[in-house]
C-alpha cells in the first residue's frame, strides 16, 4: 500500500534510464492507493525549448510480470507514459486516476503491449496522449467503465511500423464514456508492409461527448507526414508532372491543392470489429471514419445501433476499402 504521495526527483537526475518505478519479472505484486507525482512539467518545458533533454521516464512499468493488481492509484504528470504493462500475464488495473494536461506530449495513461489477460476497470484518465494505448501482441484485454478525456482516446496501435510484428486480438471496450477527447475508439496502422493484424474487437455501450472523431480506423497513419517509407509527391508545375517511381498498392492523400503524398498501403489486416450501441456528439462532421488499406481492406466490420450527431446537425461517415454489415438504427448513415 502507498500511504500518501511519492514525488519524483528532478527529471535530470533520472537521466536516460527511461523509468522511474520499474518492476521486472515479479509475481503476485499488488499496489493499493496512494499518489505518484512525476513533476513532468519541467521535462515538457525542456522538450519545448529545443534544448538537449534526457529521454524522459515512464512513471511505473511492469516488464515480464504476472498476477499483478494496481488498485486505487493516482498518477499525476508523468514525464511520458503513466503506467506501462509490457509482456505481462494476468494484470488487473482497478479504480485508478491518471491526470496530465491536454498539451503534455506522449503522456499515455496506460500502455499495454505483448500482454495477455489484462483488465482495466473503473478508471478515469485525462492526458495529452492516448488514454489507453494498445501495442503489438496484446491479447484478451478487457476495458470497462473507463472515463477518457482529455486525450487521444483508446487506441489500438499504432501497428505495422515493423514488418514482422505480432497482432492484437480479443479486445473489448464496454460501458465507457469519452469527454472532449480528440478520438473515441481508434485503430491505427502505418502505411507500410506488415504481417500484423487486428481481429475480434468489440466496442459497445459507449457515450461520446464532444469527441473530435468518435469512431476512426486510420490505416495510413504517418505522424507529421514524416518517417514513412516510399512516400513521394506529385507536383504540378508548368503543366509538367514530377512523379517518383510508383509502387503496387498505393494510397493517395491530398495535403494541399498541389501536393499529393504517395504511401505504400498498410499490410495490417483489420477484421471482425464490432461497434454496438455508441451514441453522443462529434466535434467534426465526419463522426465515423474508416480509412482502410487498399491492399488489405477492413473486413467483418459490424455497426449496430449507432447514434452520433454533429453540433445538433447530421453527421457523416467516410469509408475507404471497408466491408461489413449494419443493423438497427445507424446514424450517421453508414457507408459500410
Amino acid at each position: 500500500m502507498i500511504d500518501g504521495t511519492i514525488v519524483a526527483p528532478d527529471y535530470r537526475s533520472m537521466g536516460n534510464s527511461g523509468y522511474w518505478i520499474l518492476f521486472i519479472k515479479v509475481d503476485k505484486v499488488a499496489i493499493f492507493g496512494g499518489t505518484l507525482d512525476a513533476k513532468g512539467a519541467a521535462y515538457w518545458a525542456c522538450r519545448r525549448s529545443g534544448k538537449s533533454c534526457p529521454v524522459g521516464a515512464r512513471s511505473i512499468t511492469f516488464n515480464w510480470a504476472s498476477n499483478i493488481v494496481v488498485s486505487g492509484l493516482t498518477s499525476i504528470n508523468s514525464q511520458l507514459s503513466h503506467l506501462v504493462i509490457n509482456s505481462c500475464k494476468n494484470v488487473a488495473v482497478r479504480n485508478v486516476k491518471i491526470i496530465a494536461p491536454d498539451q503534455s506530449p506522449n503522456t499515455d495513461g496506460i500502455h499495454v503491449q505483448g500482454s495477455t489477460g489484462v483488465t482495466i476497470t473503473g478508471s478515469t484518465i485525462g492526458t495529452g496522449d492516448d488514454c489507453i494505448s494498445i501495442g503489438p501482441d496484446t491479447r484478451n484485454l478487457w476495458m470497462e467503465h473507463i472515463k477518457c478525456g482529455p486525450g487521444h482516446g483508446i487506441s489500438i496501435g499504432s501497428l505495422g511500423k515493423d514488418k514482422n510484428e505480432d497482432g492484437v486480438q480479443n479486445v473489448t471496450v464496454a460501458n465507457s464514456v469519452f469527454i472532449g477527447s480528440d478520438n473515441g475508439v481508434r485503430i491505427k496502422s502505418w502505411a507500410r508492409p506488415s504481417n500484423s493484424f487486428v481481429t475480434n474487437i468489440v466496442f459497445r455501450n459507449i457515450v461520446m461527448t464532444r469527441v473530435q472523431y468518435p469512431i476512426i480506423v486510420d490505416q495510413n497513419y504517418c505522424p507529421n507526414n514524416q518517417g514513412c517509407p516510399n512516400q513521394g509527391e506529385i507536383q504540378f508545375s508548368n503543366n509538367k508532372i514530377k512523379l517518383p517511381q510508383l509502387i503496387m498498392s498505393i494510397f493517395i492523400i491530398s495535403f494541399t491543392t498541389n501536393r499529393i503524398g504517395i504511401l505504400v498501403s498498410s499490410g495490417v489486416k483489420v477484421s471482425q470489429v464490432t461497434y454496438r450501441n455508441i451514441k453522443g456528439t462529434s466535434r467534426s462532421q465526419a463522426a465515423m471514419i474508416f480509412n482502410c488499406s487498399s491492399s488489405n481492406p477492413c473486413r467483418g466490420i459490424r455497426l449496430q445501433d449507432i447514434n452520433l450527431t454533429y453540433m445538433n446537425k447530421a453527421a457523416t461517415s467516410t469509408c475507404r476499402n471497408v466491408h461489413g454489415t449494419r443493423s438497427g438504427v445507424v446514424v450517421p448513415r453508414s457507408c459500410v
